[in-house]
């Protein structure tokens, strides 16, 4: 028998023995315990997708799968559901963002940080745009994401963190902390981020922005993903950038970068001429639906730029440019015989992670 060779009749076959016998019965005749992780949707049931993908085994490969012989996630039993065009769902709700996080607190602060019932009629509308959010896909939604009783929950989790609550806090996590405190600190700039996210996603203009893991991960923005989204397709916008580059070159300036000065030309010769990448310096709390301006945006290079969106907050790149500046300057003032002994230090803190 080869473990995953089922076919799609094979799991018709289980899902109707499921029906016939109900989920407590079919679950205990083959050994299997509730699903913790993904279940299959079909014509609007759900079924517990690792029982379901092992006794399709029997009609398949004349024997079921005991439950230690697969793996209920994405790698075994889920995987193979899908692959054979079933539609999995997540059986909990997925973490919060801070995108989510920021509109609860939001919410929770007009609401003088106290907490809200799911029935609020702000809560009933704050939940139906949480469900619009671009972040989570479809298969990680069940039937419970981001209802009304779980944004109440969250409004909780928040209140029940503020400085000047009474009671015992509930077991919210550490970015509930940290988004409340950003409101507590910046209130102000920190509503007209919310604001920013709520008409994005009420317009549309945030829902099909191409999304980039690996840079959302190791970029940080206190906005959150969806306006760092919007930040980053406006940057990579090749008709605005050339537009930029035109109106420098015009003005007989040089493509360099307006931090470092590092001229890509100069640097590789033909090859870089012409080349230089676009950062858009406007805040993204602040930076709305309207158009662009070519003096919302700065020539910089690849490395300024990295470095601007490593953290937050992002500096500008006159802050930048000044930053560079500074560290030239202690780099300057080092007298010639201590350098071999600085780097040589500087290797052994490295070598042990000492900062």
């Amino acid at each position: 028998m080869r473990k995953g060779a089922i076919s799609r009749g094979g799991v018709l076959k289980a899902v109707a023995e499921y029906d016939e016998l109900g989920r407590d019965r079919f679950l205990s005749k083959y050994g299997y315990k509730p699903a913790t992780g993904y279940l299959l949707l079909h014509e609007g049931r759900t079924y517990d997708s690792k029982a379901i993908a092992g006794v399709a085994h029997k009609f398949d490969q004349g024997r079921a799968l005991k439950p230690d012989e697969l793996i209920g996630g994405r790698s075994h039993a889920a995987r193979w559901l899908a692959r054979l065009g079933f539609v999995i769902r997540s059986s909990r709700s997925p973490d919060w963002t801070r995108d989510e996080i920021i509109l609860a607190c939001d919410l929770a602060m007009a609401n003088g940080w106290k907490r809200l019932e799911f029935d609020d009629p702000r809560v009933v509308e704050l939940s139906a745009l949480l469900q619009t959010m671009p972040i989570h896909p479809e298969e990680l939604r069940n039937e419970l994401f981001r209802n009304p009783n779980g944004v109440a929950r969250k409004t909780v989790d928040i209140t029940s963190r503020h400085p000047d609550y009474q009671g015992k806090p509930t077991n919210g996590n550490a970015l509930d902390v940290e988004v409340m405190n950003d409101f507590l600190a910046r209130p102000t700039e920190m509503m007209e981020v919310a604001q920013r996210i709520r008409e994005g996603l009420n317009t549309g203009e945030l829902q099909d922005l191409p999304s980039d893991a690996e840079e959302e991960d190791d970029y940080s923005a206190p906005e959150g993903r969806l306006l760092f989204r919007r930040h980053k397709s406006r940057e990579r916008d090749k008709g605005l950038r050339k537009r930029k580059i035109d109106a420098v070159l015009r003005q007989g300036r040089r493509l360099a970068c307006e931090a470092c000065d590092f001229d890509f030309e100069a640097t590789y010769g033909p090859r870089g001429a012409g080349y230089i990448e676009c950062h858009h310096i406007v805040p993204l709390h602040e930076a709305g639906e309207g158009r662009t301006k070519l003096s919302d945006l700065a020539l910089i290079c690849a490395n300024c730029h990295r470095m601007i969106h490593r953290r937050a907050p992002w500096p500008t790149p006159s802050d930048l440019r000044a930053l560079i500046q500074k560290s030239r300057d202690g780099a300057a003032s080092i007298p010639s015989q201590q350098a071999p002994e600085i780097s040589r230090s500087f290797a052994r803190r490295a070598g042990t992670g000492e900062n």
